[in-house]
C-alpha cells in the first residue's frame, strides 16, 4: 500500500506500519485505525480498496513528512529571528527545553569530552 509516495510494510500490522510516515507516531496511528474503523491487528496486505482509501483519505488530511518539517524549521526561525529564549538556545546550539548542560547535552553540542588523567605520574630522577 503506497500512501503519499510512501510505501506502507506490508508484513506488519498497520499501528505500527503506518509510523514509516514522519509525523505519526503509535499513538496517531491508533486514533487512524479507530476512527476509520479498522482493526489495528490488521496487516497492509489484507485490506481491501475501500478500507485503504479511507486511511488515504484522513493522512492527507494531516500535515506529515515534507510540510510537518517545513513547519517545525518555520516555527524554530521565528523563534531566531524574534531573538526568544528558545530561539536564542537554537542559535547557541543548546538544549532548548531545559535540560542541564554540565555533565549532559553532549549530542547537541558535540563530543567535548575533557579527560582525566588517570593516577599520579612518577618523576624519573636522571
Amino acid at each position: 500500500m503506497r500512501i503519499l509516495g510512501i510505501t506502507v510494510p506490508d508484513e506488519k500490522r498497520l499501528e505500527i506500519g503506518l509510523t514509516c510516515f514522519y509525523g505519526i507516531g503509535i499513538s496517531r496511528a491508533r486514533k487512524i485505525l479507530d476512527q476509520v474503523g479498522i482493526d489495528r491487528g490488521k496487516r497492509a496486505k489484507d485490506l481491501t480498496l475501500d478500507e485503504e482509501n479511507k486511511i488515504r483519505l484522513v493522512i492527507e488530511k494531516i500535515p506529515i513528512e515534507g510540510n510537518l518539517k517545513r513547519e517545525i524549521s518555520a516555527n524554530i526561525k521565528r523563534l531566531k529571528d524574534i531573538k526568544s529564549y528558545r530561539g536564542i538556545r537554537h542559535i547557541k546550539r543548546l538544549p532548548v527545553r531545559g535540560q542541564r548542560t554540565k555533565t549532559n547535552s553532549r549530542t547537541v553540542r558535540g563530543n567535548v569530552r575533557k579527560t582525566m588523567a588517570s593516577g599520579k605520574r612518577k618523576e624519573s630522577k636522571t
